[in-house]
């Protein structure tokens, strides 16, 4: 398996401790970890395989004129980079207790906007086992999530179980 590059945001939160995980099962030697408001399209483009980290959007995040989380800033870059051959995986951290109606809701933003410039996604996850009401990272007539949710507010003791099946699957969908 080639290298992977894990991209989070922001940084010091749960987004960034859950890619510290990946980064641990993959090993060091495979993954590096890069924060993305430090990164650049050209950071990016060195990867084949790329896991993307994002926090959960609330209502503090909806309602403010300033982006913390570094993603926003980020998604200009996004169109700069040559896709041909990339893997990309996704995990979002969530909610569905406090936002059911938006639940992993960055998850699906994302991988529109990438998807818009030509990008493979894997590491798609079964719907079941999370209760929630609505979901833009929803795919597949809404049997699975375009990503791996994260509820590291309400369901910690959960994270290492679905982390681990989930890096499995990617083993075997990243090249």
């Amino acid at each position: 398996m080639k290298k992977i590059g894990i991209f989070f945001g922001p940084i010091g939160s749960s987004a960034e401790k859950v890619a510290k995980m990946i980064q641990q099962m993959f090993g060091s030697d495979n993954a590096d970890i890069i924060a993305i408001r430090e990164a650049t399209a050209q950071d990016m483009q060195k990867y084949d395989n790329i896991i993307m980290g994002m926090p959960t959007l609330g209502k503090d995040v909806w309602d403010s004129e300033k982006h913390v989380n570094g993603w926003d800033d980020f998604r200009p870059e996004f169109a700069k980079i040559d896709y041909t051959g990339k893997k990309i995986a996704l995990f979002g951290l969530g909610d569905q207790i406090s936002y059911p109606n938006n639940f992993v809701d960055s998850i699906g933003n994302i991988a529109n906007r990438i998807m818009e410039h030509g990008a493979q996604i894997v590491g798609h996850v079964s719907t079941e086992g999370y209760e929630f009401n609505e979901s833009n990272a929803l795919i597949d007539n809404d049997t699975k999530f375009v990503g791996l949710p994260i509820n590291e507010t309400h369901e910690p003791e959960l994270t290492g179980q679905r982390l681990s099946k989930w890096i499995d699957q990617l083993k075997n969908e990243f090249i």
